[in-house]
């Protein structure tokens, strides 16, 4: 009997240490395995104590009858959490080989205590610990391997022009516009998708560039100093475009300054041919790098149909016109522009092209049903882009709805300042998510508005909520982890 006891005693254990390292790999990847962004940025820092803090600590206390809470308490609230994630674990090599140096870690001490006949108790920290500390080890040495074999590859291609683009919004449009402007005139490839960090990129170098693509569109995106001169020194971009610089991320960058200095690493390529930099960077212009100021984009109208405005250039005024909604891609598309335009794209071409660009998935993205209006905004996260989605909507004739969590790693004046627009321009607003959810309701008026607490009962609160010929607005995404 009390080896069938301690069988189940150890079997519980793996079990449980697996239930930890499910929870802690899953945030880590959302967090893009920054483990102190994990632990003192995390946006809801009562999972930690419910799910790691608590489950550990009844562990140590509660002895044999700690099962009991494990199997009727712990393990069915991890599932449930599970099940309500929008943004499941991706089960990536790398996640697979967390899983095996815990699992082996977890096993091996088992087996050290039953033949050794010690107490197993400790058999729960230490494969977490030395799980971690070895997935750290062996993630930065595959990250120096997949880094030199694209660096390599990239060396090779010698007919290949890289061009390498940041900012602090809409790196993600920019990349989708540029594709665009220049794929009917040369063999064109971007990074998919939000890849934006040296080892996303070095992935898509070795397993998905294409072999005859003749130009490289690479999204550049930080979180602290140096991430883009690593993109930079791994791909050596030829061209580069620095669009708008601002305070996203400035919780990890503290101030604007370390921003600006930040998003400038991606001119130091020794390679850098032409860049286009948007002002906010703080570039001097030199023969190489073309400054866009804002007052060259003048009569700017945007509307539900699209977006109209000038661009002044040295040798005259040209006006533009497209179907892509938002004023702020006035500025967006002027740079990517002028990038097709510096690797020889004929402008009249350009102008054709720019009208019937469409708006990038999640981004300003109009639906339209048989009675509703829907604008799919929930890509876009920083201030400036929402007002100008909000002042979109203001065109609108008829009554308004936004649904919007507020602004995520920004500041709570920024938030205050969205709620009060949304005071001046909405009838209704549905808060998402818990983050900004208090900020939010202490400042948007009290019969505006009304808080989900659960996103998957979103569809069935809309259908309540809303009337035939609404606009409804969603402005930025509240993943379960806000």
């Amino acid at each position: 009997m009390e080896i069938f006891l301690q069988i189940f005693e150890a079997l519980s254990r793996l079990l449980f240490v697996f239930a930890l390292g499910w929870f802690m790999i899953t945030n880590l990847q959302y967090f893009h395995y920054r483990f102190d962004r994990f632990i003192f940025h995390h946006t809801k820092p009562m999972w930690l104590i419910a799910y790691i803090v608590l489950p550990i600590t009844l562990f140590y206390l509660a002895g044999n009858f700690y099962w009991i809470i494990f199997y009727f308490i712990f393990l069915p609230t991890l599932l449930l959490w599970h099940k309500k994630l929008d943004k499941k674990l991706v089960v990536t090599a790398r996640v697979k080989r967390f899983f095996a140096l815990l699992m082996g870690f977890a096993v091996v001490l088992e087996l050290f205590y039953f033949i050794g006949d010690h107490d197993g108790g400790k058999g729960v920290l230490i494969p977490l610990i030395f799980a971690l500390a070895a997935s750290h080890l062996l993630e930065n040495s595959l990250r120096g391997y997949y880094k030199n074999k694209a660096k390599n590859r990239l060396l090779k291609r010698d007919d290949l022009i890289v061009i390498a683009l940041t900012a602090s919004y809409g790196k993600t449009s920019i990349k989708h516009f540029l594709y665009e402007l220049l794929r009917k005139d040369f063999n064109v490839y971007a990074t998919p998708g939000n890849v934006n960090t040296d080892l996303g990129i070095a992935a898509d170098i070795n397993n998905s560039l294409p072999q005859d693509a003749k130009i490289y569109i690479v999204e550049a995106g930080a979180r602290q100093k140096s991430d883009i001169l690593d993109i930079v020194l791994l791909t050596n971009p030829h061209y580069a475009i620095l669009g708008k610089v601002g305070a996203q991320h400035i919780e990890y960058f503290k101030t604007i300054e370390n921003i600006q200095s930040t998003k400038r690493e991606i001119l130091v390529s020794p390679r850098m041919i032409s860049a286009v930099v948007h002002e906010s960077a703080g570039v001097k212009p030199n023969e190489s790098v073309q400054i866009l100021h804002d007052s060259q984009i003048t009569n700017v109208h945007a509307d539900l149909n699209g977006t109209e405005w000038d661009l002044t250039l040295e040798n005259g005024t040209i006006h533009f016109k497209t179907a892509v909604l938002g004023s702020f891609n006035a500025l967006n598309i002027s740079l990517a522009f002028l990038m097709a335009s510096a690797l020889g794209v004929d402008q009249e071409k350009l102008l054709r092209t720019i009208e019937t660009l469409q708006n990038f998935n999640h981004r300003l993205q109009p639906i339209r049903t048989l009675h509703k209006l829907i604008i799919d905004d929930s890509y876009n996260g920083n201030l400036e882009g929402m007002f100008a989605a909000f002042e979109l909507a203001k065109t609108y004739n008829g009554r308004k709805v936004v649904v919007t969590p507020g602004l995520v790693e920004s500041d709570e004046a920024s938030n205050i300042a969205l709620a009060h627009k949304i005071n001046e321009i909405f009838d209704l607003c549905l808060i998402t998510g818990t983050l900004n959810a208090d900020l939010l309701a202490a400042h948007i008026d009290h019969p505006k508005r009304k808080r989900v607490f659960d996103k998957r009962g979103l569809e069935t609160i809309l259908a309540k909520e809303t009337r035939t010929g609404d606009l409804i607005l969603f402005a930025n995404d509240a993943p379960s982890f806000v």
